[in-house]
């Protein structure tokens, strides 16, 4: 017969400390994945921002063009 162990039973209970590692590791990049959707999803609404600022600016200079375009015509037609 064996004699009794003594102390705690932690002691002698198997370990597995790869497959803690591994679930660490695991949590960590699910942590990591959620850091980096949140700040492409960021990315994303600034470029539509710097979108609709770009669109606006073009319609701007359009309208300015145009403008200036009209007004030389008015201006040849009305001197006589």
């Amino acid at each position: 017969m064996t004699q009794p162990r003594s102390g705690s039973r932690f002691l002698y209970a198997p370990f597995d400390a790869t497959h803690i590692r591994i679930e660490a590791s695991e949590r960590v990049m699910e942590e990591r994945w959620s850091a980096l959707e949140y700040r492409l999803k960021r990315i994303e609404e600034m470029l539509d921002q710097i979108e609709k600022r770009v669109w606006l600016t073009v319609y701007g200079i359009v309208a300015v063009i145009l403008a200036e375009g009209i007004a030389s015509i008015l201006a040849a037609i009305s001197v006589p």
